[in-house]
């Protein structure tokens, strides 16, 4: 029973090998998940960090399919031909980008969940007296223009990659279009990511957060949950909040930036398998 299961399996793979690469399985699951992920990146609250987690799970699963895809022998002899092989290094350059910003997402990650327990450490001192709250306040949001530069920078970056980048060509092979169409859509998550965390034309003080909290008493507001917890800060600093609720919503804030985080080292570690699939096929 055993070896007929064995030969069941085999023979069911050699079909799966000698279906065409654009309706193979792992194909049809690529082009399924891309269109998942472009749906949720239209959807009006994508900037929530639910949204963002779900997106990043998306994207973890697209990438590991991506990886299936690479490891069938027809994907591997059709990007390893001599006249794809310019294509391929586009794709590999593309892969490399990915890795660089996802880094540099992570980085941001990491330093704005630090701001964050500084602050928290500090309210904890000062909650007794509540006083000097002002100077803590404004140490935060010093430390916060840092990474706003690093966004705005990296945001820069992306933008100058998605007007470069070349449209799809409907002579590469299908596999090479579809590599290409995975990194934008990556890069428009990650471009999310960063601007969850800072807008870059919010840098200048508190004119952005004073605009969001007369919208906030007027009725609902689309600020996302760095947002509002800046808008708790300025009400802090003024006196119309209290130090324990905003401590709360200070630890809720680094819960969901840890989540974020421990997702987007899933997503870099499946991007550099993915990077080592394609040095691979294209050394060979």
């Amino acid at each position: 029973m055993a070896a007929a299961s064995e030969i069941s399996k085999n023979a069911c793979h050699v079909r799966s090998n000698s279906l065409p690469l654009r309706s193979h399985p792992w194909s049809v699951s690529v082009e399924e998940q891309l269109a998942r992920l472009r749906t949720s990146s239209e959807a009006t609250n994508s900037s929530s960090s639910s949204s963002l987690c779900r997106r990043l799970g998306g994207l973890k699963h697209l990438h590991e399919s991506i990886d299936d895809l690479l490891q069938l022998q027809q994907t591997q002899q059709s990007l390893s031909k001599e006249h794809n092989r310019k294509s391929v290094e586009q794709v590999l350059i593309g892969s490399l980008r990915l890795v660089d910003v996802c880094g540099t997402t992570r980085d941001v990650f990491s330093q704005m969940k630090q701001c964050l327990q500084e602050l928290q450490s500090s309210l904890r001192r000062k909650r007794s007296t509540e006083a000097g709250l002002e100077n803590e306040i404004s140490a935060y949001m010093i430390s916060k223009k840092t990474l706003v530069k690093m966004v705005s920078k990296c945001l820069k970056n992306l933008k100058n990659t998605r007007k470069n980048r070349e449209d799809k060509d409907s002579e590469l092979i299908s596999v090479v279009n579809m590599l290409k169409e995975v990194e934008e859509i990556t890069s428009s998550v990650f471009e999310s990511l960063l601007s969850f965390i800072a807008q870059p034309k919010a840098s200048n003080g508190w004119s952005k957060l004073l605009k969001l909290r007369q919208v906030s008493c007027e009725g609902e507001t689309n600020a996302n949950e760095v947002e509002k917890m800046d808008l708790q800060l300025l009400a802090l600093k003024s006196g119309k909040n209290e130090v324990q609720k905003t401590l709360k919503g200070l630890e809720t804030l680094e819960s969901n930036i840890q989540e974020l985080e421990e997702d987007l080292e899933c997503v870099f570690r499946r991007l550099m398998k993915t990077r080592v699939s394609l040095l691979n096929i294209f050394s060979h």
